[in-house]
Order: C-alpha cells, then sequence, then structure tokens
C-alpha cells in the first residue's frame, strides 16, 4: 500500500528510485520479520523502533507504508508466497508419483519452509490473530487459497482413481486447520516428534479422508 509522503524520483547512487523503493521496502520488511516475529513483537514495536531497526528514517518508513498493520498484512502475505513457492515447486517435481509419495512431498515442502524460522510461523499462525477486520479478512482470504490447492489435488487424485469423488471443501477446510495448528504446536516445542513424523501424520490424515473406508479404486 503506498505511503502518505512522495518519494523521491530521479537515479542516485546507480540506482533508479524504483530499485530504491525496493530496497527500502525490503529493509523494512526484513526488520519487521525480526520484530514481530520474535521480540518484540507486532503490537510492541513502534515506528520507530522499526525504523531504527531497518536502518531507516521515519519519513522513509512514511513513503512506504501508512501504519505498522499495513508492514504486517505485506509481510504476512511474504511469507505465505514462500511457503505456496516451496508447495507449487515440490507438487511439480512430484508429478507422476503414487498420491501418499506426492502428498509426502508436497507437505514436506511446506512444512520445511514454514518451519525454516520460527519467525515465520510466528507471523502467519500468532501475530497475524485479532489485529483487525481487514487483517482477518487477509488471513481467511490466504487459508482459502491453501483450501482450494487441496480441493485441486483431491479433485485431480480422483480422476487418476487414486481417491473417492466427492466435494472436499469442507474436509479440506478443517484439515488446514490440523495442518496449522499441529505445526504450530510442533514449532513450540508441544509436540515430542521429529518434523518428518508430523508431515507422516499429516499425510495419514490426508490419505484418510480422500480414501473412506467402503471405498474401492
Amino acid at each position: 500500500m503506498p505511503g502518505r509522503l512522495r518519494a523521491p524520483t530521479g537515479r542516485y547512487g546507480g540506482k533508479t528510485a524504483e530499485e530504491r523503493q525496493a530496497e527500502r521496502r525490503r529493509r523494512f520488511l526484513d526488520a519487521a520479520l525480526q520484530l514481530f516475529g520474535d521480540a518484540p513483537g507486532f503490537r510492541s514495536t513502534t515506528v520507530a523502533a522499526l525504523s531504527e531497526a531497518a536502518g531507516l528514517s521515519t519519513r522513509q518508513f512514511y513513503e512506504e507504508f501508512r501504519t505498522l498493520e499495513d508492514v504486517l498484512a505485506a509481510l504476512h502475505l511474504q511469507v505465505n508466497a514462500w511457503a505456496e513457492s516451496a508447495v507449487l515447486e515440490a507438487a511439480a517435481a512430484a508429478a507422476g508419483l503414487p498420491l501418499a509419495e506426492r502428498a509426502t512431498a508436497i507437505f514436506r515442502a511446506y512444512a520445511g519452509n514454514v518451519t525454516a524460522d520460527p519467525r515465520r510461523i510466528r507471523i502467519t499462525f500468532v501475530e497475524i490473530i485479532g489485529v483487525s477486520a481487514r487483517l482477518e479478512e487477509q488471513r481467511l482470504a490466504r487459508r482459502a487459497g491453501w483450501v482450494d490447492l487441496i480441493c485441486a489435488e483431491a479433485r485431480a487424485a480422483a480422476e487418476r482413481g487414486e481417491a473417492a469423488r466427492r466435494d472436499y471443501r469442507l474436509a479440506a477446510t478443517g484439515f488446514i486447520g490440523s495442518v496449522n495448528g499441529l505445526l504450530h504446536d510442533w514449532s513450540a516445542g508441544w509436540v515430542e516428534a521429529t518434523l518428518d513424523e508430523v508431515v507422516d501424520e499429516l499425510v495419514r490424515q490426508l490419505i484418510g479422508i480422500l480414501r473412506p473406508p467402503g471405498w474401492n479404486p
């Protein structure tokens, strides 16, 4: 979202105005990942503290963002984009594999990406919660995107004869809740298991959804 102040134009230091703006934005988001995703957290961070952590001025902050909520919104989308990119890459690499192996590859990619940095989990599952109606809408929209991905995989598996033919939206919505909850609890140290064991459990749950009792290929 554009800020309230107009950013400078023209070339400076060998970089265009657009390149300088992109670099400033990246530095603010990198600083936000540290402050929002670790200590002190989004609610205890000020514009001045974020600007200092980014090595920039508050004026430069307002050239890029209107509020700290705008920064959190952008960071939440970025973290989700990293995970989505990892999942799509894994799905492409696993094309043609049997259902269980394909699901394992996809969930291992997702789990590996979001748990590689505990700050990403906190942004996705903790800091974004309850901030505002706008961010709640964004959070649910991104969650709906993951539900759509699960449904697409389920339909493709059904077309291949590897899963039952049904409407998977309700089941996928519930399953995404299980994925998020289990990964958050594992990251917080509340689940005594390796990440591979967590992924294997998620795959078993998904296969149970796709192949209910009584279903035959």
